[in-house]
């Protein structure tokens, strides 16, 4: 199952490629925003992750609400979690 997990992004990397760092429990990898390209993403602001694009913009609340529910789902979000660890930094 793949899940889209909130992250909050720590900075924009490269903002000519549409890159950016974002916390994912902990976790912080470069992916893509080039998806929020016309409404791009501030540090410190959240954004739903999907195989490593940011698919949308959420508020502090939903993304807390979000990460709450798929922790909940146990081994699921254990396994996206692990894959995010493991992709390329």
């Amino acid at each position: 199952m793949c899940l889209g997990i909130p992250g909050r992004i720590v900075e924009v990397t490269d903002a000519a490629n549409c890159l950016a760092k974002v916390d994912v429990s902990g976790v912080q990898r470069t992916i893509s925003v080039r998806l929020l390209e016309k409404d791009m993403p501030d540090p410190d602001e959240w954004v739903l992750v999907h195989v490593g694009f940011a698919m949308a913009k959420i508020d502090e609340k939903e993304a807390l609400l979000t990460l709450a529910a798929v922790q909940q789902l146990g081994e699921a979000y254990t396994d996206e979690l692990e894959a995010f660890k493991g992709s390329p930094a």
